[in-house]
């Protein structure tokens, strides 16, 4: 397998992102109900003093609970509610450090907006907007963000209308996986 970057050996691929999020059960819903996630495994960590600081880098009381999800066709997702005395109960904006969203490529995003619009516990952020000729690169890209109820950015994107779209990663590089079978002649 060829490495992602040469500066750093025996790097091989993405495995997973992951959010923490404020209620763990009702995160798992969205990513299950609506994306198609699978729930692999549970677990739970802390509070460690002698652990969570140093591995984590939060206050001693810190506990989590986690979930990881298997969000086909290529992403693993893992799911972190944490307990600290003082934890911050707001998600950062698309505008603040830390910031971020999570896009799908979908087929078409007015379809997901009529399929999201009256969801409780997601908001539509305005319309379907367009990409025009001030990012020629990706002109004809349709797409929307939603907020989900705790703060995550979810974009969703509909790209077969850019006529020369720039080599983004996606269905054409991925490759299955086919473990090496090495059989033995019996003696």
């Amino acid at each position: 397998m060829t490495p992602l970057s040469p500066g750093l050996p025996g790097l091989q691929y993405v495995d997973h992102v992951a959010f923490t999020v404020p209620d763990l059960d009702d995160a798992t819903r969205l990513f299950t109900v609506l994306l198609g996630a699978e729930v692999l495994y549970e677990s739970t960590r802390g509070p460690d003093a002698a652990v969570m600081p140093e591995h984590f880098g939060v206050p001693a009381d810190a506990h989590l609970k986690l979930r990881m999800l298997r969000l086909p066709p290529n992403l693993n997702v893992e799911l972190f509610q944490w307990w600290s005395e003082d934890r911050s109960p707001v998600f950062p904006r698309a505008s603040d450090a830390g910031g971020h969203h999570l896009c799908f490529v979908v087929n078409d995003v007015d379809d997901v907006v009529a399929a999201i619009g009256d969801l409780p516990g997601i908001d539509v952020l305005g319309a379907r907007k367009e990409v025009a000729g001030d990012s020629p690169a990706v002109a004809g890209n349709r797409w929307v963000y939603a907020r989900t109820s705790w703060g995550l950015i979810l974009e969703f994107v509909d790209r077969s209308r850019v006529a020369d779209p720039p080599h983004l990663v996606g269905p054409a590089d991925w490759h299955a996986h086919t473990p090496s079978i090495t059989m033995e002649a019996s003696s």
